[in-house]
């Protein structure tokens, strides 16, 4: 298996893998393809509509790379967002921890981070298409490196 975490000194960085976005933007590429050779109407739209859909997808993902990055000295965490990355200190991070909801029969765990910036309170999700690798690992290095407080620290 292969490591999604990019380390160096100063960060550790999360983000879909890039061979994900190859595969997405590769099925985007040929459902686009099929569209244009699709011999009835109804077959184009749908056809160029799941092209867009996969072709949208790739572009978003891309854009928020890195998806989530714990910078080490001082710690930081930052969010990849369409327009900017949001930075948050350890002070700003309320609550981090990893769910695993039963969705369609299976088990699907995420990393749920609470924010308090600027007197609101955002709720962050990140699952395995975000990151790249498992929450748990995610939120164990997040907790390691001071980025944000353990569930037991009694905030």
């Amino acid at each position: 298996m292969d490591n999604p975490v990019h380390n160096s000194p100063e960060s550790l960085n999360w983000s879909t893998p890039p061979a994900a976005l190859v595969a997405t933007g590769i099925g985007g590429l040929v459902l686009l393809g099929a569209a244009v050779v699709a011999p009835d109407p109804p077959a184009r739209l749908l056809v160029g509509l799941a092209a867009a859909l996969l072709l949208g997808m790739t572009a978003v993902a891309l854009r928020l790379r890195p998806r989530l990055t714990a910078r080490l000295d001082p710690p930081r965490l930052v969010v990849g967002g369409l327009r900017r990355p949001a930075e948050y200190s350890p002070a700003q991070v309320m609550r981090a921890r990893v769910l695993s909801p039963r969705r369609h029969g299976r088990s699907v765990p995420s990393l749920e981070i609470d924010i308090e910036a600027d007197g609101h309170e955002r709720l962050l999700i990140f699952g395995r298409w975000d990151l790249g690798a498992h929450p748990q690992d995610v939120l164990d290095a997040l907790i390691v490196h001071g980025v944000v407080p353990h569930e037991d620290a009694g905030r």
